[in-house]
């Protein structure tokens, strides 16, 4: 996604690691968590492991290749528990209240449509669902998409708040992203 240098999980997981920001998120055993944007499963992978068998992860994404691999991943690792949609977050449900958490894991600037998606993602919540997005900094670095697309922490905050979210929560993970976390009003 994107189309900018893609970055070694190994060297990801460094700056910011999948399981601590899941579980800064909030996200237990049991739950259910929509991926949007989840690639090849950096945080789908240990998502399903977090929520266990009782939990439920739905990741989506337009790239069909990418989701072949994470579902590989997934049945080398024993995890049956992930259900991959391959299409366009802006046209793509996978359920209606069904989402404890839906989470953006550095894609929001990507999409052609933020707003849509927001609205989406609304919809996929349950009513004490959270949003979570985990992003680029609006700075200049080697790494990431280019600066022109990445969003501030308050260019995100008011589209996901103009989408009818309230913003909980905006927090530096490491020097090159933040977090939003956000509920329904």
């Amino acid at each position: 996604m994107g189309g900018y240098k893609s970055w070694p999980d190994s060297e990801r997981s460094q700056s910011h690691d999948p399981l601590f920001i899941l579980t800064k998120v909030g996200l237990k055993p049991g739950m259910t968590i929509v991926d949007i944007g989840c690639g090849q499963g950096y945080f789908a992978i240990p998502a399903a492991k977090l929520v266990g068998k009782n939990g439920k992860v739905y990741g989506i994404d337009i790239d069909a290749e990418a989701l072949g691999v994470l579902n590989e991943k997934a049945a080398k690792e024993g995890l049956k528990n992930i259900k991959t949609a391959v299409g366009e977050a802006e046209n793509t449900m996978v359920c209606e209240a069904c989402a404890d958490v839906v989470f953006f894991g550095i894609c929001l600037h990507d999409f052609q449509d933020p707003t849509k998606i927001l609205e989406n993602a609304k919809r996929m919540l349950k009513p004490s669902g959270l949003l979570a997005d985990l992003d680029w900094k609006k700075l200049h670095m080697e790494q990431g998409p280019p600066y022109d697309i990445r969003f501030s922490e308050a260019k995100a905050s008011k589209l996901i708040e103009d989408a009818g979210f309230k913003v909980r929560s905006v927090e530096a993970i490491g020097e090159r992203f933040y977090l939003i976390i956000s509920d329904k009003q």
